[in-house]
């Protein structure tokens, strides 16, 4: 058993031995640290796979190759042991990226908790895009960018990660309707101005076609005529014209070339993005400035106007434009004609030419004058009514009554319209027999209806002379027979003023009184309102006028009694003098002188009473 043993030990170190004269590579070192021949072979692998990798650190920047693409994501080969997967909206700016592109990535992490690749696109753009956001604008470079949203005033653009701003002014040459449709477009651009300060960044794509249009713009001005028909098209409409573009030169067709018609507003006849034929009117010297034409290239309207149309003749048209003097009718496209105010009623009242029609009404006239060269043509209305004033004498004779309306007031009577066409005047005077009237307005209103009597005619000027108060008799008459001088009346005080006071008296009559004789019996003054009796002291049927007195009634009255006084007295005086010349034989030396002084004092009282 113990041989065995041994011989089984023997047998054990030959082999040893042979082994180790076999591998004389063998890493007694790794042996003794306990690791076995495969772990040490794994590792020697390791060491030889990653020499054929490139030395790769994590947080730097580093171009790869994309070897494939779905709908998500993007896989980047940057020459390590695993590719990396990038979002395809990292791309987003960039549709045209294909397989085999080479792109740049930042590198997150060599290894995530997966073992993965952890790689990103945008931030190697971001960690890039200021230095070369700053060498395509010192290098002038045509760069791409993404336009992700709308702004106030213009767009943002993603630039190699970096958000400039795009104005809409930059966008294009010509004005921009809907600034939507280009979100979510890749566009080339320039960098135009760079704010180092605040890091911003301000791009246009405008720019990259002006230069290809200053060319073409060089050449069509270079070849402009007066007279030239070009095609355009409609690149802006405001209240005053079109703007065309004649291929990178912009001419306007003034409102009042669009049309031989009125034209109230340029979109009537054009619209945005219409190509139109022109015709070239005028340019100012540098040609900058084009005047077209649209209306130019059609015959005007006057030289097709019918060769038969002449003065007398009715026509329909439209009224197209309205003014307080008239208003302009189209009969024609281009060809218009003005009915004056004057020619819209047979009325004499002024009137504004809106109170008969309206813009858009459809009017049929007569023409009054017809001017072929001068291209002016006047219309009327009125002429197709018949002339109220052909007839005047047999529908308003004189002595007739009529009720008429109230148009105007003047200081010295009221214009009334008995009907359209026919006007007549009551003057002041004619309003009232009894009433003193200062002003129309105290009388009527206007619009008022009034009823009249016509007093003359006169056709020539076509004005009636219209009375009111010769509806009625004249009170006057019957005024005459009350109102005598002496007589005395009850009157109100109505009005008081420096001059006298206006006093009513009955039957609607009024007298005036002068402030001497408005003094009461106790020295005061009259007062409005006050009912007091008035003495007639003057009467005046041709002037209607009655002048009175209130101090004359009780004035008289004193005189009266004073005058009774004073005659009586003189009468006891002459019995007394007949009485002493009957006694004259007997009277005695002292009777005579007292008689002297009775003689003296009869004197000096008939000298009182004279």
């Amino acid at each position: 058993m113990s041989e065995n043993l041994e011989n089984k030990a023997v047998e054990a170190t030959e082999e040893v031995k042979t082994q180790v004269v076999v591998h004389e590579e063998f890493d007694w070192d790794a042996y003794e640290a306990g690791k076995t021949a495969a772990e040490v072979k794994d590792k020697e692998l390791e060491a030889m796979y990653d020499n054929t990798l490139s030395a790769l650190q994590e947080k730097e920047v580093v171009d790869g190759n994309v070897i494939a693409m779905n709908k998500r994501e993007v896989v980047v080969n940057i020459g390590y042991k695993s590719d990396g997967i990038v979002s395809l909206n990292e791309f987003r700016y960039n549709p045209e990226l294909t397989v085999g592109d080479e792109v740049e990535v930042y590198v997150e992490s060599l290894e995530d908790k997966k073992g993965q690749l952890v790689l990103s696109h945008k931030k190697a753009r971001s960690l890039r895009s200021w230095d070369r956001v700053n060498a395509a604008l010192e290098n002038d470079e045509i760069i791409k960018g993404f336009i992700k949203c709308r702004t106030k005033g213009g767009m943002i653009v993603d630039v190699f990660g970096i958000e400039a701003f795009l104005p809409g002014s930059q966008i294009d040459v010509k004005p921009i309707r809907d600034y939507d449709i280009y979100v979510g477009k890749t566009m080339e651009f320039k960098v135009v101005k760079i704010n180092h300060e605040f890091r911003n960044v301000v791009v246009s794509h405008k720019a990259l076609i002006e230069a290809e249009l200053e060319q073409q713009k060089k050449e069509i001005i270079s070849k402009l005529e007066k007279g030239q028909v070009l095609e355009g098209t409609v690149k802006n409409i405001t209240s005053y014209g079109v703007f065309i573009d004649l291929g990178g030169v912009d001419g306007l067709i003034h409102i009042t070339d669009l049309s031989w018609g009125r034209v109230n507003h340029p979109s009537e006849i054009v619209e945005l993005d219409q190509k139109i034929n022109v015709v070239i009117l005028d340019f100012d010297d540098d040609k900058k400035r084009i005047a077209l034409g649209l209306k130019q290239l059609t015959a005007h309207p006057w030289d097709q106007l019918d060769t038969e149309l002449k003065v007398g003749d009715r026509v329909k048209g439209k009224v197209v434009v309205m003014a307080d003097y008239g208003a302009f009718v189209e009969i024609a496209p281009g060809v218009e004609g003005l009915i004056h105010v004057s020619e819209m009623s047979w009325s004499q009242h002024l009137r504004s030419a809106q109170d008969f029609m309206k813009v858009g009404d459809e009017v049929e006239a007569q023409i009054l004058t017809l001017d072929r060269d001068e291209r002016k043509m006047s219309l009327g209305i009125k002429q197709l009514k018949n002339d109220p004033w052909a007839q005047i004498e047999e529908k308003y004779s004189v002595g007739t009554k009529h009720s008429a309306k109230v148009r105007n007031f003047t200081n010295f009577g009221v214009f009334v319209e008995i009907e359209e066409g026919v006007d007549g005047l009551i003057h002041i005077s004619d309003l009232s027999w009894t009433k003193k009237i200062k002003h129309p307005s105290e009388f009527t209103s206007i619009g008022a209806e009034i009823e009249v009597v016509v007093l003359d005619i006169d056709k020539d000027n076509r004005r009636l002379s219209l009375g009111h108060k010769q509806l009625e008799e004249n009170p006057w008459d019957v005024f005459e027979t009350i109102f005598t001088v002496d007589s005395v009346h009850e009157g109100t005080v109505i009005d008081i003023f420096d001059k006298g006071a206006v006093i009513a008296l009955p039957y609607g009559v009024e007298g005036f009184a002068t402030p001497r004789h408005l003094v009461k019996e106790d020295g005061t003054q009259v007062i409005v309102d006050e009912k007091l009796e008035f003495k007639v002291i003057e009467f005046s049927k041709s002037a209607k006028r009655i002048i009175l007195s209130h101090s004359r009634v009780f004035e008289d009255v004193k005189r009266a009694e004073d005058r009774a006084k004073k005659s009586a007295a003189a009468k006891t005086a002459k019995k007394g003098m007949q009485h002493v010349k009957d006694n004259l034989e007997k009277t005695t030396l002292g009777d005579i002188t007292d008689l002297a002084a009775l003689k003296s004092q009869m004197e000096e009282d008939e000298k009182g009473e004279n």
